[in-house]
């Protein structure tokens, strides 16, 4: 191979980025950043040490990461941060506490490469149910996945990992909203509301090594993690949302007339006038739901129409200045 075919092949070599969002992890971080390193010898690592109060950012540096700090505490400020900062065409993003294999990462950069902007790592369909040791988060993961798949019609099978790969116009186009662990939820229903291009691939999961604490808190996570997708419910989905909360309401005060109603029919009289204003009131309130909900549902289909328009704007920018 001559030197100007060479020096062709190595400029159209996609250019990796491994994002890493680390906190206290100085147990597992050293040896995450060699397996990363070695997996993809032609990849950047990057770790984000967000307050660690131990030897983190030391140890990473020391294996050959590239160190950076994010103040803000929370795992969505910090792939916030990641996506802003670091430029590449594929990124590559797991956590720093070994439980996700690095031999997996370059099946997913070549998913990547073939042209799906996010790659998901499976963990639920593989070895994640026996590792992990608390049963609340195989319940939760269960709960999160079949409420998402059930609301999008989609078939899922990990929501919640953070072992993912994102091609350039994913990482530049996604506006990141969440703060905290739900961030991966944020993300898997932005990309089934979105219709962007993604796939999954099994990857096989292992629980934390001992001495490795995690930081995770099983009701304060659930809890932010439900919450989310119930506001994210109502942006994406508003129609399904506020119809059949405006028809529980509806039929709710239309059963309240509808006694006092029965019980004039009967006597000739309407002994309870404050129950029947109060279910008709309800049953306005019903109405004025549902049409709310129609509205915003024309809003969310317009955002989703701008959004093809911006992403293909951005692709055209993209090419056409060499990225």
């Amino acid at each position: 191979m001559s030197e100007e075919t060479q020096s062709t092949a190595q400029s159209a070599r996609p250019t990796v980025a491994v994002l890493l969002p680390c906190y206290n992890e100085e147990v597992t971080i050293g040896k995450v950043v060699r397996d990363f390193r070695e997996a993809l010898p032609d990849a950047i690592v990057y770790v984000y040490d967000n307050n660690s109060t131990d030897r983190t950012a030391q140890i990473a540096r020391d294996a050959g990461a590239v160190v950076r700090r994010e103040p803000r505490q929370g795992k969505g400020n910090v792939i916030q941060a990641m996506f802003a900062e670091i430029d590449a065409d594929v990124y590559v993003m797991a956590d720093g506490d070994d439980t996700y294999p690095a031999d997996a990462a370059p099946a997913l950069v070549a998913k990547v490469v073939e042209g799906y902007d996010m790659v998901i790592g499976d963990r639920l369909s593989s070895t994640y149910f026996e590792e992990n040791k608390r049963p609340f988060h195989n319940f939760g993961n269960r709960l999160v996945r079949d409420s998402i798949n059930g609301l999008f019609g989609a078939k899922v099978h990990d929501i919640m990992t953070g072992y993912r790969a994102f091609s350039f116009n994913f990482v530049k186009t996604y506006p990141i909203l969440s703060t905290g662990f739900e961030v991966e939820t944020e993300m898997t229903i932005h990309t089934l509301d979105k219709n962007v291009r993604w796939c999954e691939l099994p990857v096989q999961y292992r629980d934390r090594p001992e001495g490795s604490t995690s930081k995770l808190d099983t009701v304060g996570d659930g809890v932010r993690v439900l919450s989310t997708i119930f506001r994210l419910i109502r942006e994406y989905k508003p129609l399904p949302f506020f119809g059949i909360l405006g028809l529980i309401v509806g039929l709710v005060g239309f059963g309240f007339a509808l006694s006092v109603c029965i019980e004039f029919w009967e006597t000739g009289f309407v002994p309870r006038l404050p129950t029947l204003v109060g279910g008709l009131l309800l049953v306005v309130v019903g109405l004025l739901l549902v049409v709310a909900g129609i509205i915003l549902d024309v809003l969310a289909k317009k955002d989703r129409k701008q959004f093809v328009v911006q992403r293909n704007a951005f692709e055209y920018l993209r090419r056409h200045s060499g990225r």
